[in-house]
């Protein structure tokens, strides 16, 4: 797996073995990041259950002005800590190692722009992970939402706020990209 676009274009990434972590096909990325074109530039990025990193990673590399990722499994943390590796020491980084559930209790300091919400399939946890983001001052009025699960999970339930704007389908996974409703 590698990095697609921007500065760290063509770097490798080091997933950990196991079925704990299924990271984001590189097609799936790559369409991801065509939707968000001139949406990543100076945006504050959470990669909730990050895994690998691949998602946060990408839009950092894209230009992207912070990014927050959130991983409580230690095989996975230590890969996104590795993966991480290539910005160097960089401002622009947070990694919580933590739950997503513990993370989601408390309350943002600053909302973020761009979420990249890709739980472990077969909990059905996307739905509850969206309900909890809109508590506690996590999206910005217009945040951008990337949502994906498993295909035999059906449709998550998303908050009212949010209305889709493109969606695809790819292997196992759903994929749906979201704009959260202005205030």
């Amino acid at each position: 797996m590698r990095v697609i676009g921007g500065a760290a274009r063509g770097r490798r990434l080091r997933v950990p073995r196991g079925k704990d972590v299924r990271p984001t096909a590189d097609r799936v990325r790559e369409t991801l990041f065509n939707w968000l074109q001139g949406e990543v530039e100076g945006a504050r990025v959470l990669d909730l259950f990050a895994g690998s990193g691949a998602l946060g990673i990408e839009a950092l590399s894209r230009g992207a002005g912070h990014a927050t990722f959130v991983e409580q499994g230690r095989p996975a943390l230590a890969a996104l800590r590795d993966n991480l590796t290539i910005f160097g020491e960089d401002a622009r980084i947070r990694v919580v190692p933590a739950s997503a559930w513990r993370f989601l209790a408390g309350t943002a300091e600053r909302p973020f722009d761009l979420v990249f919400l890709d739980p472990p399939f077969g909990h059905q946890w996307a739905g509850r992970a969206a309900a909890a983001l809109e508590v506690g001052g996590w999206l910005a009025p217009e945040a951008r939402i990337y949502l994906e699960a498993g295909k035999d999970e059906g449709s998550p339930t998303v908050p009212e706020r949010w209305r889709e704007d493109r969606s695809g389908t790819c292997g196992a996974s759903d994929f749906h990209l979201y704009r959260r409703d202005g205030e």
